[in-house]
């Protein structure tokens, strides 16, 4: 199991989750060395399993890093059954400021990077005979659109779509299921009352935790059934009207 940008935040709870659950975990990270190296002792001691987690550094951004990794990890796991593409790229642009730069470095993040995981993931199961899972974090905003963090948005729906492409492409070998959760983690732009004020306002008076998120993608890599689709997993944000990204409300 490859989990994209494990180190800390979403990624470090869908790692120790899918620990528990007996899952051998690999620690995809960029930057965060030393939060990739305590996710996977962690999730080490989690499962019982010496060995059982490892950390690995790529640039999700230079496709020549992307390659290399899932090739890695079979190297040091032997296998590789499932990829969960968690990391993402989160800059501000607006439709003012938007520009080829800002739209490349999005897109070859959080949606090339992703294709190409699922690509590689596809051929290392054809070669094994056996069948597996990408699961592909996304966001509530797909279905409640604003134009803040436009480059990230774009980024996020051809990822969308590209669920579907891959899903009828490497079926049966391959399932390929998005998440999208909402408001989940606070960050440096929301104080912790304005984060409780923002995530109580869904239809059900809370959105997405940590845990209802790692839930979900463990859902999602088990069952059988389910592929070229995506579980919203945000209290029904989705549902009502958000002029602006929450960070900038």
């Amino acid at each position: 199991m490859l989990i994209t940008g494990a180190g800390k935040r979403l990624g470090r709870e869908i790692a120790l989750t899918l620990a528990r659950g007996g899952w051998n975990v690999a620690v995809h990270h960029r930057q965060s060395v030393a939060e990739a190296q305590q996710t996977a002792a962690d999730c080490d001691a989690l499962s019982c399993r010496p060995g059982s987690a490892a950390p690995f550094c790529a640039d999700l951004g230079d496709e020549a890093s992307v390659r290399s990794l899932l090739p890695a990890v079979v190297a040091h796991f032997g296998r590789v059954d499932a990829v969960v593409n968690n990391a993402s790229l989160f800059e501000h642009d607006s439709a003012q400021s938007f520009g080829f730069a800002a739209m490349d470095q999005h897109l070859h993040t959080n949606t090339g990077a992703a294709i190409l995981l699922a690509q590689a993931l596809h051929a290392h199961l054809q070669d094994s005979g056996r069948d597996g899972a990408v699961v592909n974090l996304l966001d509530q905003k797909l279905w409640n659109q604003n134009p803040d963090f436009f480059s990230y948005t774009l980024s996020k729906a051809a990822l969308e779509a590209a669920n579907t492409m891959l899903a009828l492409a490497l079926a049966p070998r391959v399932r390929v299921v998005g998440v999208a959760p909402g408001l989940t983690l606070t960050s440096h732009l929301l104080s912790d009352e304005k984060f409780q004020a923002l995530h109580r306002q869904s239809p059900l008076g809370r959105s997405s935790t940590p845990e209802d998120v790692a839930a979900t993608v463990a859902f999602a890599l088990t069952n059988r059934s389910i592929t070229g689709t995506t579980l919203l997993v945000d209290g029904g944000q989705h549902l009502m009207r958000f002029e602006r990204d929450f960070s900038l409300m």
